[in-house]
């Protein structure tokens, strides 16, 4: 049968509530996850086997080559892992000076850091996993091997890909079957990233740092004249860390501490706080316009301190949620009017999103990315190994806490969220899409916390983003009225259509009440193809 494979009509998901659940942007992986729970795995083996999945199903976004970031209730108490990578110990910015002209490139090999996703997986089920990590290769496995139809939106996004990475090394070996990107609904097969799956799973990730997989990519990178090699590989390892945290609307809001940018995010949360955001009702000009504005201020704060928290050694994450600061830095939102902020002075002291709980209490909140779309372009040949270009987001400027240097992490975009009450689990979140995402974690949270919107309905609400300046764009669902009153406080909007990256995309999972027995409540974004599913 032929589809057209556009929805005309306004579409509202129904929450899903199970004692089990996973949610995330692709229905086939969502799938995954939900398997290892009914083979009698937890929580977090069905994280690890819904992310394995994405990497076939959603390679616009995420592949065997990216990095994650996960956030897991454990039962009794909050983890924070970071399995981003580092920089090759041949960058510098003398490097980066000659080869370059003095720019962090975009694509190519010269913007991959140290991919660390399948070491991240591999740490995960090591501390918490109950199934063999084997077993939860196997969905991503079969996915890659049979192949499977291609969804609308990941479809969408491919095709928007090709002109822009076609020529880079073997992308159109590994994703343009046919000569160009597959059509909604198209079966397409990965046998190469099975092969490198299967590797995996026999190893438990070894192959990818100290073997046969860590030996193609340094080939291939002497090949293409770029710096990463198998000694940089074989000296990653995922960082176990605590979560920062904020008191927001009676609840404590947590993200992981930097080279993330989630520390924006609790910034802002901060700052709304001090102002009394729960006053407005949550579509009104006064509450948006307020959020818009500490939203700004938090980012001008993070783009000039934030870095690899080894290198923040004149402004620490602890002097940017400092409450004095905070309530300093909220002084400066004018009720009547948009500003362009500036960064303080603190006293001294393209992305796939899931999350996972399970009947025992555990939760996970992770989120794994190559970046911008497929990333840097590149794609292992034999092994379909398609590898981030993290290394843009770090800086040549000089005396940056970001500046690039060999062995450390750049600025990362990618941030799970969790939220807790008096030292107990409520939910596990996240919004992807590049610097939406602290933006997408203020606007649900405020939403949720405190104007109790349930979390389909915040995940569905129409979004702002900031950009720069007073720039704000907005979606097409935003009423007329809220985006009247919002450019009459000088704030520059223009609407934008393509939902799937400019907002953003959340996943939301929620405990119903105290009693673990009464299970949880699940959301899905419906800006992509995504699903909540349980059991």
């Amino acid at each position: 049968m032929q589809f057209h494979w556009n929805n005309p009509y306004p579409v509202s998901r129904a929450p899903v509530m199970a004692r089990n659940v996973v949610a995330t942007t692709q229905p086939l992986a969502a799938q995954a996850g939900l398997r290892m729970l009914l083979k009698g795995g937890n929580a977090i083996d069905a994280a690890i086997a819904t992310a394995a999945a994405l990497t076939v199903v959603e390679p616009c976004s995420n592949g065997l080559g990216s990095d994650n970031f996960a956030i897991v209730w454990d039962g009794e108490q909050l983890h924070g892992m970071n399995s981003s990578g580092v920089a090759p110990a041949g960058w510098s910015t003398d490097y980066f000076q000659r080869k370059h002209g003095g720019q962090m490139p975009l694509r190519g090999f010269d913007a991959v850091t140290v991919p660390g996703a399948v070491g991240g997986w591999a740490a995960l089920s090591e501390r918490f996993g109950a199934l063999p990590f084997a077993d939860l290769m196997e969905p991503a496995i079969e996915l890659a091997e049979r192949g499977h139809a291609v969804a609308p939106v990941i479809a969408h996004k491919w095709a928007q890909a090709v002109p822009l990475l076609h020529d880079k090394p073997g992308f159109a070996q590994a994703f343009l079957p046919h000569g160009r990107a597959p059509q909604p609904g198209e079966r397409f097969s990965f046998p190469d990233a099975g092969r490198a799956l299967r590797a995996i799973a026999e190893t438990r990730g070894e192959s990818f740092y100290r073997g046969e997989i860590a030996a193609a990519i340094d080939a291939f990178a002497r090949e293409h004249g770029a710096q990463l090699r198998a000694s940089d590989l074989a000296a990653h390892q995922a960082q176990w860390v605590q979560p920062i945290d904020v008191a927001f609307a009676g609840h404590t809001v947590h993200e992981l501490p930097p080279n993330g940018q989630g520390i924006a995010a609790l910034m802002a949360l901060g700052m709304l706080e001090q102002l009394d955001i729960g006053r407005f009702e949550p579509d009104s000009v006064e509450g948006q316009h307020l959020q818009i504005e500490a939203m700004k201020i938090a980012f001008a704060d993070t783009y000039r301190w934030v870095a690899d928290e080894r290198f923040m050694t004149e402004v620490r994450a602890a002097d940017l949620l400092d409450p004095a600061y905070l309530r300093e830095r909220a002084k400066l939102i004018d009720p009547s009017r948009a500003i362009d902020p500036g960064p303080g002075q603190p006293p001294r002291g393209g992305t796939v999103y899931l999350t996972t709980a399970d009947a025992q209490g555990r939760m996970v909140s992770l989120i794994q990315s190559n970046y911008l779309g497929f990333g840097s372009g590149v794609v292992v040949p034999g092994w379909g190994v398609s590898l981030q270009n993290r290394g843009h987001g770090f800086t040549m400027q000089d005396g940056h806490p970001n500046q690039v240097a060999p062995g450390k992490r750049p600025f990362h975009t990618i941030i799970p969220g969790f939220v807790t009450r008096n030292g107990q689990p409520v939910m596990g979140f996240g919004v992807m899409g590049a610097n939406m995402q602290p933006q997408g974690h203020v606007q649900t949270l405020v939403r949720m916390l405190v104007h109790g919107q349930q979390p389909q309905a915040a995940s569905d609400a129409p979004r702002w983003k900031w950009s720069k300046g007073l720039d704000v764009d907005f979606e097409t669902t935003m009423a007329p009225t809220l985006r009247d009153g919002l450019k009459a406080l000088g704030h520059r909007f223009e609407p934008t259509a393509d939902t799937y990256l400019d907002f953003g995309s959340g996943q939301f999972i929620a405990r119903l009440s105290d009693d673990i027995e009464d299970g949880y409540v699940a959301a899905s974004d419906s800006r992509r193809d995504g699903q909540a599913v349980g059991f």
